[in-house]
């Protein structure tokens, strides 16, 4: 207990410096608090705590690590008192760890038949290495199982999480695509033998992981850039296009991103506000930039704009896949209406003369 009653004292100590702890949390989000607290645990114990994490919560969490700054030392003592408030509450008796339970069943039952055990309590260990291979290309995935029996190519794909799974089947040759997903829909017992060749499997994934480079899509950064860039975008394109015609060609096809509806004349937008509906817009605008936003608003008459809240309003929470197909629907739409003369459409803002 001592190690958890220092810092819960040291809390204590710091709250009587504090006029209003409760204030100051609710500036800091959720998200902000837990980043907080993992950079005060340390790196070693930070990294442990990762382990558990989904990819999303990895991401999402590094990303807020990366972020904090200029974090007040009260504002740290109250995050810590807050987690150590919480500990206490939910942490009287728990559950047996695996490991404990391993070492108990062992002793009772033996190895095989404690690990059988053991992965119906707990789920099959072998996903949590799984898990990490959700950082993996898609198409190196496909690449590497190339070379495996189709067998155990559905049984990889079975432990993959769905997402994934669909991503490194749709890289896979089309023609082996419907018996794959046969042979995952037929499987129900894996026999150890065949385990012990998926963690040789995964193992070999996971070196290919660690060893290779950083992957970075540099014709489409180079579009979001200039997407984004508020200088002169046409002589960028200029300087560009001397140097290489056929880049500056690629790196248009990348700039029809939803993000340049945001300096669209309003005449533009409304004559695709005509064409494409409403709740397509209240989808593809759920979590976009403001400056997208904020132009396909002001395009709309306030007949539609009250049409549009009452969507929001029912819609409710949407997800990112769906939103992301959406938007790039419309912008196929809005490529297309480009193409045929119907529309004017700006890829970076042209200079102007009165």
């Amino acid at each position: 207990m001592s190690e958890i009653e220092s810092p819960r004292s040291d809390a204590k100590r710091s709250s009587k410096e504090l006029t209003a702890p409760e204030p100051q949390l609710r500036s800091v989000s959720s998200l902000e608090q837990a980043a907080i607290l993992m950079l005060s645990m340390g790196d070693e114990v930070s990294a442990s705590v990762l382990r558990y994490l989904s990819r999303e919560e990895i991401v999402n969490i590094s990303q807020a690590m990366a972020r904090v700054s200029n974090i007040k030392r009260p504002v740290v003592s109250d995050v810590i008192s807050r987690f150590f408030d919480e500990y206490k509450e939910q942490s009287s008796i728990k559950g047996a760890s695996r490991a404990y339970l391993s070492n108990m069943l062992n002793k009772a039952l033996g190895s095989d038949i404690t690990r059988t055990l053991l992965d119906g309590i707990y789920g099959e260990e072998i996903r949590a290495k799984m898990a990490k291979l959700e950082w993996l290309d898609p198409a190196q995935f496909a690449t590497l199982l190339a070379e495996e029996h189709v067998q155990m190519q559905a049984v990889f794909l079975a432990f993959l999480p769905p997402a994934m799974a669909t991503s490194v089947l749709e890289c896979m040759p089309q023609e082996r695509q419907d018996d794959l997903l046969y042979r995952i829909a037929n499987l129900s017992d894996v026999s150890s033998d065949v385990i012990q060749e998926l963690e040789q499997l995964i193992d070999r994934s996971l070196e290919v992981l660690s060893m290779q480079g950083s992957t970075v899509h540099g014709i489409k950064q180079a579009a979001d850039i200039i997407n984004r860039f508020s200088g002169n975008r046409d002589q960028m394109f200029e300087i560009l296009r001397a140097r290489d015609p056929q880049l500056v060609s690629s790196i248009e096809d990348q700039m029809y991103d939803f993000f340049i509806l945001s300096r669209q004349p309003e005449e533009v937008l409304q004559v695709l506000l005509e064409v494409i509906p409403l709740d397509e817009w209240a989808v593809a605008l759920k979590g976009a930039e403001p400056e997208v936003v904020k132009a396909v608003h002001a395009a709309l008459p306030r007949r539609q704009m009250q049409q549009l809240n009452n969507i929001n309003r029912r819609q409710g929470a949407i997800p990112i896949s769906r939103i992301e197909q959406v938007r790039k629907e419309i912008m196929a739409m809005v490529r297309e209406m480009a193409a045929n003369d119907e529309i004017q459409l700006q890829l970076f803002r042209e200079q102007t003369v009165d």
